[in-house]
């Protein structure tokens, strides 16, 4: 089991950008009784045969991970959502990317902690290569927005500790506005 929610949206912002996605969109929303997260890319996709065994833990895709017999990321997602009264499922097609969308009882006992969502969201941010990483964030109607492109420009690189500490500072000032603490007075979007 991952340790928090935060786990969850990196491990599946991860498998995107593993997937050689250019685009990534990733959120996270806690409204009601649920918790989502989504993430969707223009990856390479998957076709029937992989698309259907990708929550089994016994199974991993041999071309992104040619040395691993299993694959635990999403099986933990499915079950930690299942755990809780919600579901995970996965939308596919060869050559038009993939979407996760798992839903969480907000409320019930076995939900693990949010976790530290900045952290996850400036590792995220972090990995080589041109992609756009788009990650919304809300929490009962207040939100926020951040494009790692915007990222960028503002803050030049985010390879460095001292980008990534500045990346993950801002976030955890949106985070704090999102959660309704602090004296946040920016705007929702970068």
């Amino acid at each position: 089991m991952h340790a928090c929610l935060a786990d969850l949206a990196s491990e599946l912002g991860q498998n995107a950008w593993e997937s050689g996605a250019s685009r990534i969109f990733l959120r996270v929303r806690e409204a009601g009784e649920r918790v989502e997260i989504e993430c969707r890319d223009n990856g390479c996709g998957m076709d029937a045969a992989t698309a259907g065994r990708v929550f089994d833990p016994r199974f991993s895709d041999a071309r992104k991970h040619p040395d691993r017999r299993f694959g635990l990321g999403l099986p933990f997602v499915k079950q930690t959502a299942e755990a809780t009264g919600g579901d995970a499922r996965l939308e596919t097609r060869p050559g038009n990317g993939c979407a996760v969308i798992a839903v969480f009882g907000r409320r019930h006992v076995d939900l693990p902690p949010l976790g530290d969502l900045p952290a996850a969201f400036a590792g995220l941010m972090a990995f080589e290569g041109e992609y756009e990483l788009t990650i919304e964030r809300e929490r009962d109607g207040r939100s926020y927005r951040v494009r790692r492109s915007e990222l960028r420009a503002a803050l030049g690189e985010l390879r460095s500790a001292p980008a990534l500490s500045m990346a993950k500072d801002w976030l955890a000032s949106h985070e704090e506005a999102a959660q309704g603490k602090g004296n946040h007075h920016g705007s929702n979007d970068t």
